[in-house]
């Protein structure tokens, strides 16, 4: 039994384990998004939501797929400030964030790389909700989720230099003011 058969499984169940299917209070089911940001319930980004514990920290060299399908990294960010997005389609709290994220996206860098398994499932997602900012970034590996660890949705702030801000888990209002104020602290 090598580490990975044993390791990928423990980190996704940990990933399933923050992230479910979810029915809103309005009965609708949160894999299917809002009609527009303003019916959104996600919670506005609060001071307790962000972790500073690792600021400072460089971003991983971990590969994953940008939108045409070549091997990157985060490095590909670097001189700029960039909001890394870990999502699925499977999510419903991810799902339900990313009209917020595409509207932020006109004033701020970001990249939404998904934790799915392949690439037609994310492509469909994204055709069909027709984004007009946002990429269809893939991280089928989950390379992403093994250095993170995360609770989907976790949004990872890192400045110009490639350099951890803060990082954030669960679904947030993109658009809201205490969400803009905290992207503006990256340099």
């Amino acid at each position: 039994m090598s580490f990975r058969s044993v390791i990928v499984p423990v980190l996704l169940l940990g990933v399933l384990a923050g992230c479910d299917k979810q029915v809103s209070s309005n009965g609708q089911d949160a894999l299917t998004p809002p009609a527009n940001s303003a019916d959104i319930a996600a919670e506005p980004l609060a001071a307790h939501a962000i972790d500073r514990t690792h600021k400072g920290e460089a971003a991983p060299t971990v590969r994953f797929e940008g939108p045409d399908g070549q091997p990157m990294t985060l490095a590909a960010f670097k001189g700029k400030p960039v909001l890394v997005n870990l999502w699925a389609t499977w999510c419903g709290p991810c799902v339900k964030e990313m009209p917020t994220l595409d509207a932020a996206a006109a004033t701020f860098t970001i990249a939404t790389i998904s934790q799915d398994k392949d690439r037609p499932t994310v492509t469909a997602f994204f055709a069909k909700q027709k984004f007009a900012r946002l990429k269809a970034y893939l991280d089928k590996d989950i390379g992403l989720s093994i250095a993170y660890n995360p609770s989907l949705p976790m949004s990872i702030l890192f400045d110009s230099t490639g350099h951890e801000v803060w990082r954030s888990a669960g679904g947030m209002d993109w658009t809201s003011a205490a969400a803009k104020a905290a992207l503006a602290e990256a340099k």
